[in-house]
């Protein structure tokens, strides 16, 4: 400023372009746009005077020389799309110089186009050199600074983190609030941010936390499996940032920065009582934020995603993707593996009986893995002590026994005649539990291929007579040919006072 200010005293005093050139060792060209533009001013020595070196900096910076230029003013106005254009994929500088130059044969050169461009991009974005492609990336991070919630029962204050995610292209940001940064946690959030966009980017970029990256590393980092099933799910990549290089995630970084003027200082002094009320006051925020103008630039980041990079995503799965974990049994003799977690059993094929299986599990469903093969898959129930079973896992024989009921005897029994059914309905009472009954009743029903359906028939009438009621009585009574006496004749039997009938003594 000091150079200026001698340039425009000695121009004030008849000094010659030439003479102030050499003097200050300033470009001819240089004297002549700070001349021009203090005649253009319409200022004077005593306003020159009277400025301060700020002053003059604001007067005689360079986006007020290159104001003065036409062909720099629209090439400026040209900037803006052209940064946009580069965003798309096989667009380059050389692309859009051409296409400008096409339009104005007037114009600047190639070298001089670029140079500007770069002073452009520098003063509008002065961190930031990275060019963007529409739908590449999605950088995520957590803000240094935390919010916090207030228990409704206890009063105590609970620190929550402040997770933000930021598309490379548009801009466009997510943030919300979450109760940590573990696993769990941090996948959530990450799944949140690429449902509000609405589609998936084609690679996240993390710094490294734990939640995301196992064990850092310059050349092959290793992620976290959790975070690695979610970016299959998702059928996208994740990328994460050097160890130690900010600037491999500066946007991000940028956007927490700008969030900490733009949402933080509308939060500080209000008071939230749970993660929902707190996150509904954030996205409000975040919506104003979204709908900004950029700086020196004619749309906002919303505009900007809308127009250029949402149709560029991936589209989302139906389906939203769950944490899963793993256990490890050895499967029962009845068929079943015990999720030790639940304290519950889920059937597996009767071929696995005894062998090692891993359990992955979510929060919705059990899926069972013998040697990197499936073998069961069943929903999960979180009561203690239940069986899930699928009744093709079983053996054959053990299907059978599976279906036992007391409904299953009693409609098997009353399809082979009235007064089965009634014998079967009569051993079932007598037991103090049903299940104490089912052998007898297979037994007795199973008389029916062995003597034929009219000999049952007869015995359980005769049993029934005697009121006897059990699978010896029925054995007896076939075993003595008592069910071919006459029923309709009139006998006087004197019954025993047990069960047992042994021979045809016990009948009189």
């Amino acid at each position: 400023m000091s150079k200026i200010r001698k340039a425009l005293k000695f121009h004030c005093s008849g000094k010659s372009k030439l003479f102030i050139s050499n003097y200050l060792s300033l470009s001819r060209n240089t004297v002549k746009k700070y001349i021009a533009l203090f005649d253009a001013l319409g200022l004077n020595l005593e306003d020159l005077e009277q400025k301060t070196d700020a002053d003059l900096e604001d007067l005689f910076s360079q986006s007020t020389l290159e104001s003065t230029n036409p062909t720099l003013e629209k090439l400026h106005s040209y900037f803006p799309k052209m940064e946009r254009e580069l965003k798309k994929v096989g667009v380059t500088v050389q692309h859009l110089w051409e296409e400008y130059y096409k339009e104005n044969p007037d114009g600047l050169k190639s070298s001089q186009f670029r140079y500007h461009f770069k002073n452009w991009s520098n003063r509008v974005n002065p961190v930031m050199h990275m060019n963007h492609k529409a739908g590449d990336k999605m950088y995520v991070d957590y803000a240094g600074k935390t919010l916090s919630i207030i228990d409704q029962d206890t009063g105590v204050i609970k620190e929550v983190q402040f997770f933000v995610a930021i598309l490379g292209a548009s801009q466009y940001t997510y943030a919300e609030a979450s109760m940590s940064q573990q696993k769990e946690d941090f996948v959530t959030s990450v799944e949140n941010a690429i449902r509000f966009f609405g589609g998936t980017p084609a690679a996240i970029v993390p710094d490294n936390l734990k939640s995301a990256v196992i064990k850092s590393s310059r050349f092959e980092p290793t992620i976290n499996e959790t975070l690695a099933d979610f970016a299959e799910h998702y059928q996208t990549t994740i990328l994460p940032a050097r160890a130690y290089k900010p600037r491999d995630k500066s946007l991000v970084e940028g956007a927490v920065k700008i969030l900490y003027r733009r949402i933080y200082v509308h939060l500080r002094e209000q008071k939230f009582f749970s993660l929902d009320q707190l996150n509904e006051q954030i996205w409000n925020l975040l919506d104003v934020h979204n709908k900004r103008k950029l700086t020196a630039r004619p749309y906002s980041r919303l505009e900007l995603f809308t127009e250029d990079e949402k149709k560029e995503l991936n589209p989302l799965p139906q389906e939203r993707f769950e944490i899963k974990y793993q256990s490890f049994a050895t499967v029962m003799q009845n068929g079943h593996v015990l999720l030790s977690l639940d304290k519950s059993y889920y059937s597996v094929p009767y071929q696995y009986l005894r062998k090692k299986v891993k359990l992955l599990y979510t929060k919705s469903t059990v899926q069972i893995y013998y040697k990197y093969n499936r073998i069961a898959t069943h929903p999960r129930h979180y009561k203690p002590y239940v069986y899930t079973t699928n009744p093709d896992h079983m053996a054959s024989t053990h299907q059978f026994v599976a279906d036992w009921s007391a409904s299953r005897f009693l409609d098997w029994a009353s399809g082979i005649d009235p007064s089965v059914g009634e014998f079967i309905l009569k051993i079932i009472d007598s037991k103090n539990h049903p299940e104490q009954a089912y052998k007898s009743c297979l037994g007795i029903l199973s008389f029916e291929k062995k003597i034929g359906k009219q000999r049952l028939i007869n015995a359980c009438k005769r049993a029934l007579d005697y009121k006897v009621y059990s699978y010896k009585a029925i054995q007896n009574i076939l075993e003595n040919n008592l069910d071919r006496i006459d029923l309709e004749s009139e006998i006087d039997l004197e019954l025993p006072q047990h069960d047992n009938i042994r021979g045809k003594n016990y009948f009189k």
